[in-house]
């Protein structure tokens, strides 16, 4: 029986695959599982599986025919595990040596649903401890209790895949699957409804994930019109919560942390293409008038003043816009 499937997505990672594979050698176990997938490489990172196919105990390869992100990817992994337990690790990352193990150790003796575990941030050669926002450590509680206070940082601002464990019975459930084609921010949908709708869970302060910063083949590093994939993302988080028998609890949590988002992506126009700035102003804009105005407005006026004027001056502007437009068809319609 495999006890411990783990799902490892690359594409275009040659430089910093062999860490993650000599780390997932490091873990090896008879009754663990590497599922290496393929999102159809091109660098070289292919050749590199290939062999660790060979020499990884465990390690199972899958291909992608085309690049289809990292939410799809995630999504095959997931479609070939056979474990009773499931974690996440992405391609330019690294783990500790007996890491899964010890995961897989607490959550059978807590028997919760999932555990969220702390991490290391590397950048270069600086390395800085990063909490899961969870105060209370190695006692099982209620997910949905996680998701609030609206105006701090809680679990479901801590999105991470990577950072946990999870029972399959989640998976039974169909709430470990990623939504297909996000190509960002596909972590926020999923750390949302695990919290709303999963039985349990426990932060543990277990430091054995390495995650890599600045990797220039990251999409947080692209200015390009995948990151715009964070509006349909928590577009997704709002309707869902909408949804929720307690929406009107959550929803201040989602919208000030969508508000938030587009703060920072506003702030960052910098390093987007111009016609992508462009574009990410009007899809905010947009966003910001489908939110629910009175939650909306409440969330703005618990904001700080100055990110709350940014959003404030964009929904005026646009809201300008749409206006203007109709007026200056109808004055080029001839008498």
């Amino acid at each position: 029986m495999v006890k411990l499937s783990v799902v490892v997505p690359f594409y275009n990672v040659h430089a910093y695959a062999p860490d993650t594979l000599r780390s997932l050698r490091a873990n090896a176990r008879e009754d663990f599982e590497f599922l290496l997938v393929d999102d159809c490489s091109t660098d070289g990172t292919t050749e590199l599986l290939e062999r660790a196919g060979r020499e990884v105990p465990g390690a199972v390869l899958l291909r992608h025919a085309r690049n289809e992100g990292l939410a799809t990817a995630r999504n095959t992994g997931l479609d070939a595990a056979r474990g009773r337990y499931l974690a996440f690790l992405d391609g330019d990352d690294w783990i500790a040596p007996g890491h899964y193990a010890e995961l897989v150790e607490t959550i059978e003796r807590l028997g919760c649903d999932f555990l969220r575990t702390d991490h290391v941030r590397v950048t270069g050669r600086a390395r800085t401890v990063r909490r899961s926002p969870v105060g209370r450590r190695g006692e099982v509680l209620r997910p949905r209790d996680a998701i609030l206070p609206a105006d701090r940082t809680t679990s479901v601002d801590y999105p991470y895949a990577w950072a946990g464990l999870y029972d399959r019975r989640l998976l039974d459930r169909g709430l470990l699957r990623f939504t297909p084609g996000l190509r960002t921010a596909e972590d926020r949908p999923w750390i949302w409804r695990l919290h709303r709708e999963a039985d349990s869970f426990a932060a543990v302060s277990t430091l054995g994930i390495f995650y890599r910063r600045g990797v220039s083949t990251s999409l947080t590093q692209v200015g390009d019109i995948r990151q715009l994939d964070f509006i349909r993302a928590f577009d997704q988080v709002i309707d869902e919560t909408m949804d929720d028998h307690e929406a009107g609890l959550l929803l201040p949590k989602a919208v000030r942390t969508y508000c938030a988002l587009i703060s920072y992506h506003l702030g960052n126009t910098g390093r987007y293409e111009p016609a992508v700035a462009r574009e990410l102003r009007a899809m905010s804009a947009a966003a910001l008038r489908r939110m629910p105005r009175d939650v909306l407005h409440e969330a703005l006026g618990s904001m700080d003043a100055q990110r709350a004027a940014v959003l404030r001056r964009l929904l005026r502007r646009h809201r300008a816009a749409a206006v203007a437009l109709p007026r200056a068809r109808r004055a080029e319609v001839p008498a």
